[in-house]
């Protein structure tokens, strides 16, 4: 075996910061965690429901809801019977179970988008992979959307390593249409082209909270929440929160502020 070369001490490599590698996936704990922590949040939704009365009502606008990874529309049933009941016209997203961004689910949420928006925008609700989906829906066809809310969407994934769920999605991706498997780099991308607000969770179990938000632009923000990855769509501080945010009116867009009373329920970012 050849010796190793000398370096002087002083030389320019040893002082050069080494290069950033992506955020990790949430530590084991958190993981492990998941299932029981969104059992005391479902809980927890049941004492809160009558804080959610007073959530603002909706204006009958068109909201189309998207599972995350190996999730059906039973996973967002609690979410689209809340916001149907303040005056929605909620959608599942018919597909059944969400394999990833196969040829038939690509295809059928492009057709289902189409037939929504013949009434007016829609405004498009995504959990986890779903709501990358529903980024790349909005990115695809801005004149039809109304706006995006993400729900512990890791859009701004750089690398598999970054979600707990690699193993599973590497195995599906052979069922992909080309070039899906992994979103292109945020920051590589042209500004969002409609109103978003990126919810997350510094105690999310499966994605590392930080692929899931982006640097707040006009008509783009983070909220952080206290949730579990699967409790999202049980959660009342995230059901007021979407309901907050599609009561707004499409020309007067302005960034979420927690209700007297509701501040310490949104941790600060």
């Amino acid at each position: 075996m050849s010796a190793l070369p000398h370096v002087p001490p002083d030389h320019p490599d040893l002082h050069e910061e080494p290069a950033a590698g992506p955020d990790p996936a949430p530590g084991l704990l958190w993981y492990l965690t998941e299932p029981t922590r969104t059992a005391v949040g479902i809980g927890q939704f049941a004492a809160t429901r009558s804080l959610l009365k007073a959530a603002p009502s909706g204006d009958g606008h068109t909201v189309l809801v998207l599972p995350g990874l190996g999730a059906t529309d039973a996973s967002t049933a609690t979410l689209r019977k809340f916001l149907t009941g303040l005056g929605y016209d909620v959608h599942g997203w018919g597909l059944g179970l969400n394999i990833g961004p196969s040829v038939g689910v690509v295809r059928g949420m492009r057709d289902l988008l189409r037939e929504l928006a013949v009434n007016g925008k829609v405004s498009i609700v995504g959990w986890s992979l779903g709501g990358i989906f529903a980024r790349e829906l909005a990115r695809d066809h801005p004149g039809t959307v109304r706006q995006v809310i993400t729900l512990g969407s890791p859009y701004a994934m750089t690398d598999l390593s970054q979600t707990r769920v690699n193993p599973v999605y590497r195995l599906l991706a052979r069922l992909y249409v080309a070039g899906a498997d992994m979103p292109p780099p945020e920051h590589t991308r042209p500004p969002f082209p409609v109103p978003s607000t990126s919810v997350y969770s510094k105690s999310d179990g499966i994605v590392a909270w930080q692929t899931c938000i982006s640097a707040p632009r006009a008509r783009q923000e983070n909220v952080a929440v206290t949730s579990s990855h699967l409790g999202y769509g049980y959660n009342a501080t995230v059901l007021w929160l979407i309901a907050d945010r599609l009561s707004q009116r499409p020309t007067r867009w302005r960034r979420f502020t927690p209700p007297p009373g509701m501040s310490r329920m949104f941790p600060e970012q």
